[in-house]
């Protein structure tokens, strides 16, 4: 059964910081409008983004400091120097710092933390001045703004943090967190030190709550805009949470944690076909008791302050709601750990009641979009399919040769076996581009690609063409790497017939039954290797990429907007 709060529709996978722009990173500035203006031209009704909050090392967005702030790299400086928080000298870009090609976060956040710090601080000083009537107006704002949950738990870990980060680095001691570095009596939230804390840190804390206002006003109003062309955001939630975070510290009995705060036993996946040692995520993991007796008021609060900036929410790692696969702290791999079990039925019923106080709207479903791949058992399906959670379907996993030997064409992310109530996507930020994994499937994986979308088996002159120059055209850029090929006496390019390939297979998706029908930014240019945004267990080069300046085409625009009209997919206007 379809959710009925889902209608039919297209939308685009890309995350903020991709965005080109004038400060090293995708900021919510005059891109992002752009950006809105030009899904609008092309009839896509939903923009799909990664999690929004502050990130650290490695600079995941899946590792925040807190699930309930927002990233101050995304704060628009040219925003703010218009407001009057910083001058036009303060925002211009150092010449350590580019306005394209990939991010340098260590670069941005050198720059632009202290820039932010700035502007609030001229922030503070306007409030408590109060030289006109709209000063007045702005402090009653900011007022309201503070009392948001949550934020003084952030506003005082990263004060703490700054101060015990720096004399880490100083000691040379990196890596340290809140539970194996701060005093203890910080660490572990002792009422009278905190307090104290407070009082001789106020200021410090003062500038990450107007931060974080800078963030939720600059976001909300460009929420507003995509809302106003009828553009919906699609957000995201991991489901564990980083260790170096306010929610842990802030949270500690509401963690699998010992009396130090360090975790008892951490999260990732066991050994499987793609890992003989499994996967060690090291996220601590929940007490699920604990979470019940208080009514999972923590993670409803979670997805409240997520739908305060999003209209549907994607929950990563779906399945650990059921059972989640539980290592004891300190092992090596993920081999040794033990499948323990979720929360499962209770917590979204518990969620589906607190929603449902807020928001009439939900009794048609819940606004929540189930991220199931992996090794799903009956147990999960079972769980998203009571909610009515529609699921996720991924091209790139769907085309195997020996699969389709062995049983035909049947694997479940083949577009014809899908359903309704399901989010079809060419790949996910975690996969390659759809261009570069066309380079990278077998002869025979190829094989039955392009048996699948046209129906009948390629020559195989075609396939001896693309494959002999398979091994430089893996090296090379596309343009350079194109190679004639000969098919039925017509002249084609191989870089250039996998670009088609690239356009055959988002129509696919857009054709398919599936509800939504999401598109990374990438595929749409059938952009390279060069343009992946993460690439799991690697450091260095993840979620740097961005979009090259001029791809936002009226062009491209127009053919994807009668795509989204011939597959019935504008949605609700």
């Amino acid at each position: 059964m379809r959710s009925q709060l889902l209608n039919r529709s297209a939308g685009i996978l890309l995350h903020p910081t991709s965005l080109p722009s004038n400060e090293g990173i995708g900021t919510l500035g005059k891109s992002a409008y752009n950006f809105i203006d030009w899904l609008h031209f092309a009839h896509i009704r939903l923009w799909q983004v990664l999690p929004l909050g502050p990130t650290g090392y490695g600079d995941s967005p899946y590792a925040a400091f807190s699930s309930f702030a927002g990233n101050p790299l995304l704060i628009d400086l040219e925003t703010l120097s218009e407001q009057g928080y910083l001058t036009a000298d303060d925002i211009k870009l150092p010449e350590y710092l580019s306005t394209d090609g990939n991010i340098d976060f260590g670069s941005v956040v050198y720059w632009k933390i202290p820039l932010l710090k700035k502007a609030a601080s001229k922030f503070l000083n306007k409030i408590k001045e109060k030289e006109n009537t709209s000063d007045a107006g702005l402090e009653e704002a900011f007022r309201h703004f503070k009392k948001k949950k949550h934020l003084g738990d952030y506003a005082l870990f990263m004060s703490i943090k700054e101060v015990y980060d720096v004399k880490a680095a100083q000691e040379g001691l990196f890596g340290k967190l809140w539970n194996n570095y701060w005093p203890k009596a910080l660490a572990c939230r002792d009422s009278e030190t905190l307090k104290r804390w407070t009082q001789e840190h106020l200021h410090e804390i003062e500038l990450y709550k107007v931060i974080q206002f800078f963030f939720f006003e600059q976001w909300t109003h460009l929420r507003r805009y995509a809302n106003e062309k009828g553009i919906s955001i699609i957000g995201d939630i991991p489901i564990f949470v980083a260790p170096d975070s306010s929610d842990v510290w802030a949270n500690q009995k509401l963690f699998r944690l010992d009396e130090n705060g360090v975790p008892t036993a951490v999260a990732g996946v066991p050994p499987d076909y793609f890992s003989a040692t499994g996967q060690l995520w090291g996220n601590p993991l929940y007490n699920w008791e604990a979470m019940k007796a208080d009514k999972y008021r923590w993670w409803i609060d979670r997805i409240d302050a997520c739908l305060e900036l999003v209209d549907y929410i994607r929950i990563d790692h779906f399945r650990g709601f059921e059972a989640y696969w539980a290592v004891p702290f300190g092992a090596p791999t993920a081999e040794k750990g033990e499948w323990l079990p979720g929360p499962d039925h209770l917590f979204f019923e518990a969620v589906q009641r607190a929603l449902l106080k807020k928001n009439s709207e939900y009794a048609k479903g819940l606004p929540i979009i189930a991220e199931d791949l992996g090794v799903i058992t009956p147990q999960v399906e079972r769980l998203r399919d009571d909610f009515h959670l529609p699921g996720m379907k991924i091209l790139q996993f769907a085309f195997s040769a020996a699969e389709v030997r062995e049983a035909g064409f049947t694997d479940a992310f083949l577009p014809h076996r899908y359903t309704q109530n399901a989010v079809v996507y060419t790949g996910t930020h975690d996969n390659t581009t759809l261009r570069a994994w066309l380079d990278t499937l077998s002869r025979d994986d190829f094989e039955v690609l392009l048996f699948y979308l046209y129906g009948e088996r390629p020559a195989a002159e075609l396939l001896d063409e693309l494959f002999s120059a398979e091994s430089t055209a893996v090296q090379r850029n596309a343009s350079e790497a194109a190679q004639s090929i000969t098919d039925d006496g017509t002249t084609l390019q191989a870089a250039a017939f996998k670009d088609d390939l690239c356009a055959e297979l988002i129509k696919q998706a857009f054709f398919s039954v599936a509800v939504f029908a999401v598109i990374p930014f990438q595929d749409l240019y059938a952009l390279g290797a060069e343009a992946r945004m993460n690439e799991p267990s690697t450091l260095g080069k993840n979620w740097t990429w961005r979009m090259p300046r001029g791809l936002l085409t009226p062009e491209c625009a127009e053919w994807l907007g009668d795509l989204v009209i011939a597959s019935g997919r504008c949605g609700e206007k």
